[in-house]
């Protein structure tokens, strides 16, 4: 998929992920629109880089379609990244009770729903446009799940559920989608530097850079950036998670 001239929507590019992959996409070319709930995060992104901030829900329908207007005014929109998460933690049963369903529904909400909302918005839109030579691929959907999808640690019911879903949804939209040129794609990442580690305690976050085999260290944003780029140059990459995680499997 070439970028240059084309337009890309960022979710959850107020930080973090969908931050670096949003700067990545400018810098090679493409017309980003950048969608947060964070406008502070929003504000500092568009003075490092070339980004069209746009406040929003991935969850709400006529947020995600004005995104996506703002992107189709900037060029074909060939691209969209799915980063917007949240990852609460609780247990099944802890100390004050059950499992507070209204948590659990957030987190589908934000995590499943709002992935799967831009999903089929933005694959109707580019269906409408002309594909590219010469496989007349007309656009590139790149999903983020987790390794918790399949390494689901305790009090991580619905973080790992959510994104489990993720991983789901992806063979079957690739497929259905694949008549139309449009590809979908899922990244897995494991344990990155982002802001929801640095929310952690000391020695929670002690614990955490311990674990990844090799590199030993957390993944980078930009790390995660780079694949996105890697799914848009390889036009066979389809229909399938990669994990991006130093060969880790999280423990219980």
């Amino acid at each position: 998929m070439e970028l240059t001239g084309a337009s890309a929507l960022v979710t959850g590019a107020g930080s973090g992920l969908g931050a670096a992959t949003a700067e990545a996409l400018a810098a090679a070319g493409a017309q980003v629109v950048a969608m947060d709930l964070n406008a502070e995060g929003l504000a500092a992104l568009a003075e490092r880089c070339e980004a069209t901030p746009v406040a929003g829900d991935v969850a709400s329908e006529a947020d995600v379609a004005t995104a996506l207007e703002a992107a189709s005014g900037l060029g074909p929109l060939r691209l969209v990244v799915n980063c917007a998460g949240i990852a609460p933690a609780a247990r099944v049963v802890g100390r004050n009770g059950a499992h507070d369903l209204a948590l659990f529904e957030r987190a589908l909400r934000v995590n499943l729903v709002g992935t799967f909302n831009v999903l089929r918005l933005a694959a109707q839109r580019m269906q409408a446009l002309d594909p590219t030579a010469p496989d007349k691929e007309r656009g590139v959907i790149v999903n983020t799940a987790s390794i918790a999808g399949e390494d689901g640690q305790i009090g991580q019911c619905a973080y790992a559920a959510s994104k489990a879903g993720v991983m789901g949804l992806t063979l079957p939209a690739a497929r259905e989608l694949a008549k139309s040129g449009i590809r979908v794609v899922t990244i897995a990442p494991g344990l990155f530097e982002t802001p929801m580690l640095a929310g952690l305690p000391e020695a929670a976050q002690a614990a955490i850079r311990a674990l990844p085999p090799f590199p030993a260290r957390l993944g980078l944003p930009e790390e995660f950036a780079r694949m996105v780029l890697a799914i848009c140059a390889n036009p066979l990459l389809n229909g399938t998670t990669i994990r991006l995680d130093s060969a880790l499997r999280l423990p219980p």
